[in-house]
C-alpha cells in the first residue's frame, strides 16, 4: 500500500506522503475536514499537501449534499497549461533575456492588465462570458469590480504570487511552453463572496466549526445553486485565460522562430475547483484544492519550483485518490519564512540555469521554499506515470 491511513473522529484520511514532510498545521486541517458530516468515504491528501485557508492545499474532499467554498479557494479554476513546440534546444540563442522580456511585454503580469483588450480576447469575452457576467452583477452587485472593464481586460493575463510562464526543454531537447494561472480578480470576488455566504449560513444555524473557513453551502439552497453556477463560470474563465496567454506566447515565439509549429495538443488542467463526479458507485462533489484530476489516460501537469524539474504525466485512475494527483511540489515553508531563510545570492545560485528575475520580489518563490519534487513524484507513483520530464530555461513571474 503506497498511502498512509489516518483514522479520525470522522472519515479516514488516506495520505500519499511517504518520504515527504507534512507540517503539523496541515495535519490538523486534514483532521478538521475529515470530521465534517457530509464528507464521503475518506479524504485524500496528496504528497504536496501543505497548510492553506480552512483546508490544506493538496487535498481531495469528496462531499454529498454540500460544498465548502473556502476549500475550493478564491483562485477558482487556477491550473496549468502546456504545449510542445518544434523548436529544439540547439535553436535557442545563447542569451534568453530578450525572449523573456518579449513574453513579459506580450502578457501582462502581476497587477497589470491589458490597456486595450486584444481583438481575439475581446471576442472570447463577448461570445463566452459577457452576457452571463451582466446577469451575475445584476444578481449580486457586490461582485462588480471598481473598474467594470477589469474582467475582460484581465482575460489573458498572468497575475502574481506563484503564477508563472515558463519555457522548458524535455528529455529529447524539445521546447515546451508551460504556464500557471487562474481566474484573476473576478474569480477572487466570487470565491470571497460565497465564502462569506457560507459563514452566514453557519452563523444562522449556530454550527460549531473547528475553523470558520470550513463553513459550507447546503445542496438544495439558493446559495448552493448560485455558487455552483458561478463556480463553473469562473472555472471556464480561468481556462480561457490560460488559452489566451498560450496563444500570445506562441505568437512571440513565432517572431523569433518563424518555422515554429505545435507538435502536440495542449494540456490544460484545473487544480483549484469542484466538479460532480462518480466515485465508488455514488455521485459526489469532488473538491480538488491544489490537486489535479488523474483519471486513467488523462494528461496532467505537475510543476516543480523555479529551478526544479516539472512533469507531464498520465493518470492511472487510482480510485483511492478519487483519480487525483498532486498539483506541484508544494511549499515547505511560508512566504514570510522563505524571505527570512534565503538570500538573493541563494536564489541566484538555485536559478543559475534559468533566465528569470533574481530580485527580492520573487525571493518567496525561490526553489528552496518548496518540497523536493523527486520525493513528491516518488510518493505518488501509483497515481501517475511520467510522460515527459521538463527543465526550465526561462521563467516569467508576476
Amino acid at each position: 500500500m503506497t498511502y498512509e491511513v489516518i483514522e479520525t473522529e470522522g472519515v479516514p484520511i488516506k495520505a500519499w506522503t511517504k518520504g515527504v514532510p507534512v507540517e503539523d498545521e496541515a495535519r490538523r486541517q486534514l483532521l478538521n475536514v475529515a470530521r465534517l458530516p457530509f464528507v464521503f468515504k475518506h479524504v485524500a491528501a496528496m504528497p504536496d499537501v501543505h497548510f492553506g485557508i480552512g483546508a490544506t492545499v493538496g487535498s481531495v474532499i469528496p462531499t454529498v449534499g454540500a460544498i465548502v467554498p473556502a476549500a475550493v479557494g478564491v483562485d477558482i479554476g487556477c491550473g496549468m497549461c502546456a504545449v510542445r513546440t518544434s523548436v529544439r534546444a540547439e535553436h535557442l540563442p545563447d542569451s534568453l533575456r530578450e525572449l523573456r522580456l518579449a513574453i513579459e511585454e506580450a502578457v501582462p503580469v502581476g497587477f497589470a492588465m491589458h490597456k486595450e483588450t486584444p481583438m481575439a480576447v475581446s471576442k472570447t469575452w463577448r461570445q463566452r462570458f459577457a452576457d452571463d457576467y451582466k446577469e451575475m452583477i445584476a444578481r449580486f452587485p457586490k461582485l462588480e469590480p471598481k473598474e467594470p472593464s477589469t474582467p475582460p481586460r484581465q482575460l489573458g493575463t498572468l497575475g502574481g504570487g506563484n503564477h508563472f510562464i515558463e519555457l522548458c526543454l524535455d528529455e529529447a531537447g524539445q521546447l515546451w511552453v508551460m504556464l500557471h494561472s487562474g481566474s484573476r480578480g473576478i474569480g477572487n470576488k466570487i470565491g470571497v463572496f460565497f465564502i462569506e455566504r457560507a459563514k452566514e449560513f453557519a452563523a444562522a444555524r449556530d454550527l460549531k466549526l473547528a475553523d470558520r473557513n470550513l463553513a459550507w453551502l447546503a445542496d438544495g439552497s439558493a446559495d448552493f445553486r448560485e455558487y455552483v453556477r458561478w463556480l463553473g463560470w469562473a472555472q471556464d474563465y480561468a481556462r480561457a485565460n490560460r488559452d489566451a496567454m498560450l496563444k500570445a506566447i506562441v505568437a512571440v515565439l513565432k517572431r523569433h522562430f518563424p518555422d515554429l509549429e505545435l507538435t502536440a495538443e495542449a494540456v490544460n488542467c484545473h487544480h483549484n475547483y469542484a466538479s460532480l463526479e462518480e466515485h465508488f458507485g455514488h455521485r459526489v462533489w469532488v473538491t480538488r484544492k491544489g490537486a489535479v484530476r488523474a483519471g486513467a489516460g488523462e494528461l496532467g501537469i505537475i510543476p516543480g519550483s523555479m529551478g526544479a524539474k516539472s512533469y507531464i504525466v498520465r493518470g492511472k485512475g487510482n480510485p483511492e485518490s478519487f483519480m487525483t494527483c498532486s498539483h506541484g511540489a508544494g511549499r515547505k515553508m511560508s512566504r514570510k519564512a522563505a524571505k527570512k531563510a534565503f538570500t538573493l545570492q541563494d536564489h541566484a545560485a538555485a536559478t543559475a540555469h534559468v533566465e528569470c528575475r533574481k530580485d527580492g520580489g520573487v525571493l518567496d518563490e525561490t526553489p528552496g521554499a518548496y518540497k523536493d519534487i523527486d520525493a513528491v513524484m516518488a510518493a505518488q507513483s501509483d497515481l501517475v506515470e511520467v510522460v515527459h520530464t521538463l527543465k526550465q530555461v526561462v521563467c516569467v513571474k508576476g
